[in-house]
Order: C-alpha cells, then sequence, then structure tokens
C-alpha cells in the first residue's frame, strides 16, 4: 500500500505567549493546582489579548485509538486531545485558543528548512519529517489499540545527522481551564487534576519554565527517543510502562490487518481506504457508536458563530455509514452501528434523539466555554449540543432504512429490529404532518421542510419493502395508502412550478441541497422533469466556484446570522445525482476536483472556503469522508449505493 503524497512546506509557529507576571514552577518541578477563573491569584493568560493558533484546519493530522483521538499539526503540536473518551474534557486545547491552553509540542530548535509528512501505509501511524540544516528527524505519533487504559507514543527517529530538539508539554485538563498540579517522578513527570492523572515517561529530563515542562536534546542518525503519556483515574494507581517500539510494531500489525480487510476494488483506493481508516478511527470500539467527528467549535466560517460540538453520534449519517462500512467489507463495524442505533432508540419513538453520545447517552446539554478564544477567534466555544432534543422528521426514515439496508445486504435480523420499527412508524403515521427542524437543525421556527416530508416517506416505504420482501407482519395496506397521501403532499407543496424545482419547505421558494436526496432514496427517480429541474437549479443557485452550499443563509429559517463555507457532503450528493442522469464525465470532474481538497494526509473537514482556499468546520468530519466513500462506489461495477438504495429490487 503506497503512502500519502506529503508536500514541502515551511513551518508555521505557535505564537501563544504566557504573561510576565506568571511564577515559575519550582525547582523540582511541582506547583500547586490552580484554577484560572480564581482571580485571587496570578493569572496564566490574558484571555482578551491572546495570540492565536497560526496553524489551518487543514494544517493537521489524526491519530486515535478508538476510543478517542488527537489532532497533531504539521509543527509537531499536539493540539487537541480528548482523555479518555471522544467526548471528555480536552487536555491539549490549543486548537481554540493558544499553546496556553494545553499542547504538545517536539520540535528541532533551530531553523526548518521544511517538513513532510504520511502516514505509514494504510495505518493511522503519523510521520512527519524535520529536515533541519544539521540533520533529518522523524517524528512518530500514535495511539496503540486501547486494552485498559489510553497512551499516546511520540518517537524521534534520527535520519540524518544530528539535530537539537525540544520537547514542551503543557498540560491543561478541561478545556484548558485548570493548572495541574505536576511533579517529578522516577519514570518522568507526573500531573494530577482533580479526576484524570497523567505521566509523560521518558529517558528525556524534563525542567519546568513558566508552568511548562520542557525537555532538550539532541537526537543522531539511526537513534530513537520515546515518549509515551498515559492517561489513568487519578484515584487508581499509574499503569504499567510500555514499550514505545514494541507498541509501533503491534500498532502496524493491527492497522495493516483491519485494511486488509478492505474490499473496495474500483480507482481511487487510496483515497477511499485512507476515509475509511478515518471512519474507523471515529468509531468508539466499547458501544460502535460513531462520532460526526473529534472536535468541537471549529467554525463554519472564521470569526462566526455557527460553531458546534459534533462528538456525538448522528441518527441521520446511519444508512450512508452502513452502505460505506457494507459495501467494502466491514460487517462487523457494520452490526456493531446498527446494534448501537437500537440500542440509543429503544424507549417512545416520542423521546427519539437525532443525536446520542457515545453509549447512547440521551442528555446532551450544551455550554459556552468563555475562557476559550475559539479558534482564529471564533466564539463562542460550545460543548454539548441543543439540537440533540430537536423534533427531525428525516431521523424516522434515516433509522428506518438503515435497517432495511442492513438486512437487505446480508446482515442477519435482530430479533426486536422490527418490534422497533413497528412502534416507530405507528408514531410517524401522525407525527408526519408536523413541522419540525429539519436536517440542518435550524434554530429558527419549525418549518415544513421538504426533505423531512421525504425521509418520512421513506420510513413508510421501506416497512412496506418489510413485509413484501421479508415477509414481516403489519398493516401493509395501510401503509400503502399513507406512503400515496405523502408523496402527494410534497409533490403538491413542495414543488415550485415557476422554478421547476422542489424547494427547501412548503409554500416558499427557497431553495435546499437536501432536495438532491429525492432521487437518491428512490422518491423520484433521476429522469424525472421535476428531479432534473431541481438539480439544475442547484446547479445554478447554490453552487459557488465548483461546490454547493446547503441553502442561501436566511436568519427568519435558521435564526443564525450568514456565514459558513460549502458543504462537501452535498457536493458529494450532486456528484451521485450527476452519475444516475448519466453525466458520468461532468460527475468525475467534480468528484475528482472533491478529492483534490483532502489535505495532505487524506482528511477532510465538514465545509471548503473555495474563495479562502481552507478547510472550514469539524476536522476530520465522518459524514464527508462516508460521501467520498459511497461516491468512489457509485462509479464502480456491482452494487453501487445510489442505484442500490433508490431501487426497488430486493437482492437475490
Amino acid at each position: 500500500m503506497q503512502t500519502v503524497t506529503a508536500t514541502d512546506v515551511r513551518l508555521p509557529r505557535c505564537v501563544g505567549r504566557i504573561l510576565p507576571d506568571v511564577r515559575p514552577l519550582s525547582a523540582d518541578g511541582t506547583c500547586l493546582a490552580r484554577n484560572v477563573h480564581d482571580r485571587s491569584q496570578p493569572q496564566l493568560i490574558n484571555l482578551e489579548n491572546v495570540n492565536a493558533m497560526s496553524l489551518r484546519i487543514e494544517d493537521y493530522a489524526l491519530i486515535g485509538d478508538c476510543h478517542t483521538a488527537a489532532l497533531v499539526g504539521r509543527n509537531g503540536s499536539i493540539d487537541w486531545l480528548c482523555l479518555p473518551r471522544f467526548d471528555s474534557g480536552a487536555c491539549f486545547a490549543a486548537l481554540l485558543g493558544s499553546e496556553q491552553h494545553g499542547c504538545w509540542i517536539i520540535e528541532p530548535q533551530g531553523e526548518v528548512v521544511a517538513t513532510r509528512r504520511r502516514y505509514r501505509g494504510a495505518t493511522l501511524i503519523l510521520e512527519t519529517d524535520f529536515e533541519t540544516t544539521t540533520g533529518l528527524v522523524t517524528l512518530i505519533d500514535f495511539m496503540p489499540p486501547r486494552t485498559d487504559e489510553p497512551d499516546l507514543v511520540r518517537i524521534v527517529v534520527g535520519q540524518r545527522g544530528t539535530v537539537a530538539m525540544r520537547s514542551r508539554f503543557i498540560l491543561r485538563p478541561d478545556y484548558g481551564s485548570i493548572l495541574p498540579w505536576v511533579r517529578q517522578s522516577e519514570r518522568g513527570i507526573y500531573a494530577i487534576a482533580g479526576p484524570d492523572s497523567f505521566l509523560l515517561d521518558s529517558p528525556i529530563k524534563m525542567r519546568g519554565e513558566d508552568f511548562t515542562s520542557v525537555g532538550e536534546f539532541e537526537v543522531h542518525a539511526g537513534e530513537q527517543i520515546p515518549f509515551v503519556l498515559m492517561w489513568h483515574p487519578s484515584n487508581q494507581s499509574c499503569p504499567a510502562a510500555i514499550d514505545a517500539a514494541a507498541a509501533l510494531q503491534s500498532t502496524i500489525e493491527w492497522w495493516q490487518q483491519w485494511s486488509g480487510r478492505c474490499q473496495y476494488q474500483g480507482p481511487w483506493k487510496e483515497q477511499v481506504l485512507r476515509s475509511l481508516i478515518t471512519i474507523k478511527a471515529l468509531t468508539y470500539a466499547p458501544t460502535g457508536g460513531i462520532v460526526a467527528a473529534p472536535t468541537t467549535s471549529l467554525p463554519e466560517m472564521p470569526g462566526g458563530v455557527r460553531n458546534w460540538d459534533y462528538r456525538f453520534c448522528w441518527v441521520r449519517d446511519a444508512t450512508f455509514t452502513l452502505y460505506s462500512l457494507l459495501n467494502n467489507g466491514y460487517n462487523d463495524e457494520a452490526i456493531a452501528w446498527r446494534e448501537w442505533l437500537l440500542r440509543a432508540v429503544a424507549g417512545n419513538p416520542a423521546q427519539l434523539n437525532i443525536m446520542y453520545g457515545l453509549a447512547g447517552e440521551r442528555r446532551l446539554p450544551e455550554l459556552e466555554l468563555d475562557w476559550l478564544p475559539g479558534f482564529e477567534n471564533s466564539r463562542p466555544v460550545r460543548i454539548g449540543n441543543a439540537a440533540h432534543r430537536q423534533f427531525q422528521l428525516d431521523v424516522f426514515g434515516e433509522l428506518i432504512d438503515s435497517l432495511y439496508v442492513a438486512r437487505r445486504t446480508g446482515v442477519a435480523a435482530d430479533d426486536n429490529s422490527w418490534r422497533v420499527q413497528l412502534k416507530l412508524l405507528e408514531f410517524l403515521e401522525t407525527a408526519w404532518t408536523k413541522p419540525d427542524e429539519g436536517i440542518w437543525e435550524v434554530r429558527g421556527p419549525r418549518r415544513h421542510f421538504t426533505h423531512s416530508k421525504v425521509m418520512a416517506w421513506v420510513a413508510v416505504d421501506r416497512m412496506i419493502r418489510g413485509v413484501e420482501y421479508f415477509h414481516e407482519q403489519g398493516p401493509v395496506e395501510r401503509w400503502k395508502a399513507l406512503r400515496a397521501t405523502i408523496h402527494d403532499e410534497i409533490c403538491r407543496r413542495g414543488f415550485d412550478a415557476s422554478q421547476n424545482s422542489f424547494v427547501q419547505h412548503y409554500d416558499g421558494p427557497e431553495l435546499d441541497a437536501s432536495l438532491l436526496m429525492i432521487p437518491l432514496v428512490g422518491f423520484l427517480p433521476a429522469s424525472d422533469p421535476r428531479v432534473v429541474g431541481t438539480v439544475a437549479a442547484i446547479q445554478k443557485n447554490l453552487m459557488h466556484n465548483g461546490y454547493v452550499q446547503r441553502y442561501q443563509p436566511n436568519a427568519d429559517v435558521d435564526g443564525l446570522p450568514a456565514g459558513e463555507g460549502a458543504f462537501l457532503a452535498c457536493t458529494f450528493w450532486l456528484v451521485d445525482n450527476l452519475l444516475l442522469q448519466g453525466k458520468r464525465d461532468e460527475a468525475q470532474a467534480m468528484f475528482e476536483r472533491l478529492l483534490a481538497l483532502c489535505n495532505d494526509v487524506g482528511l477532510l473537514s465538514e465545509e471548503y472556503d473555495p474563495v479562502a482556499r481552507r478547510m472550514l468546520g469539524n476536522f476530520p468530519q465522518a459524514f464527508s469522508h462516508v460521501g467520498l466513500i459511497n461516491t468512489a462506489s457509485n462509479f464502480c461495477t456491482g452494487r453501487r449505493p445510489a442505484e442500490h438504495r433508490a431501487s426497488d429490487e430486493i437482492d437475490r
């Protein structure tokens, strides 16, 4: 397997600085814990004058252990890490502020001439080369697959010459708000803050300097110097040391074995496999839940307020994700995702969430962290997500469709699955007439969104197919009448003849990229003149500089000020529509333009600014990578997700 091509770039540096009134660590490396909110003590940083990090979203790479993940900048700085889970408080939060909100930098002490980075083959092991005037070193970053508590391993490898290096370890638990108690131990630096304990195990001697643990060393050609960060609950003993070299080898083997199961055989295999690895990395192994992204509050436009926490599992992603896994040989992950769904949604259908926590938690209260200035001063920084309690009709369709897709593609039926679906549809038979917040989780008034109604139709349609194809029991004639009623209403109230297009919500003129789902879910064929007109209208009005926006921002609809980039998943949907219309050359050109947006290690964010040519939104984004996988499959022979989902034919 080839590695992702790397490019030479000049290194930006973190520019945040400590104020001069901050006291240094004592000679033995200890300090008393102090919360930055305690105004009676000298303050760690001046939040109003803090300098933002100079890296862009695309300058980061992902490492993880299928329980949590870290973002590593191309400058050797880990600027985001939540321990022990994706949704835990970040101990490194410089991504949303400055280095004084927590980061861990390993870098050459002298000038860096160039840097190159890549993943080692089909793994999640990151290798970053730093070339200096005196030599070349490689920084290897990875997290071994979890067996107990999390470990993060960094190995500095001398490749040529001699390079003077520096490690700066700035630990700030609870999203940069807590200054931990730090002391030297026989194994390195030990830190504790409330429920969290950390051990930085390394042969390099560290010293305290301005509330930072600093270690300086030289690395020669052929030499390897390890650093291991270990977390454990503060009421438990420190875990045993691990051998960094052995952990590296076992992690290589684990990822190679997993990647070796990939059955994708079409073009763009390297990009597809990297996307599958990313989806695996965003999976919370204990439950099978898949987070939308490992980050919170990366803005949809720098300086804007559309900053949301994506470290949760969206029901809406279910069908797309199942296709991406099942079509490429990852049945175990698909089954685990389906089982997570069934556990999470169990209960009263009226209380169905649109998203859940990693283990199916329902309460995800939204808070603002006022001590963090945000990525490029994009406030507020939020944790939790208030949209979890919204009423969104489309999730009923996605949930029932995902269970249907799993069964249709050979996953054995769950004993309770049909009973759950019956309850969901019983509720939906009356609830489908209600307005909702829609797929984009608007924070304005509820409306009759066309996409929501289409997905209500999908729910009924898939239940009918369950009776016809799988011989389940249900009032199929009543459901057929309901399906026809919903279809008729959508075509009457959701279609604007003057524009020859379906519209965002009933009785309004606005367009919406979610309407691209109409042929993809089988509501109407791609050749229907109303679908052709809708696709053309979206291309004309929502496509800018080659990429599709979700909709034209309107505060009366979404309740938020304007400001966001092109939504990558929507552009993948447009490619799928063009393929269904037989416009393969146009579709391929657009798809390859999307592939070119991947950063140097193959990762995509949620959105893209085609004017500033930069990534926006949380990163890496599962929805974008699932779109890449499924759209690539649509170009191949065999099962194509777009055709498969829309077809009335059952696999035999």
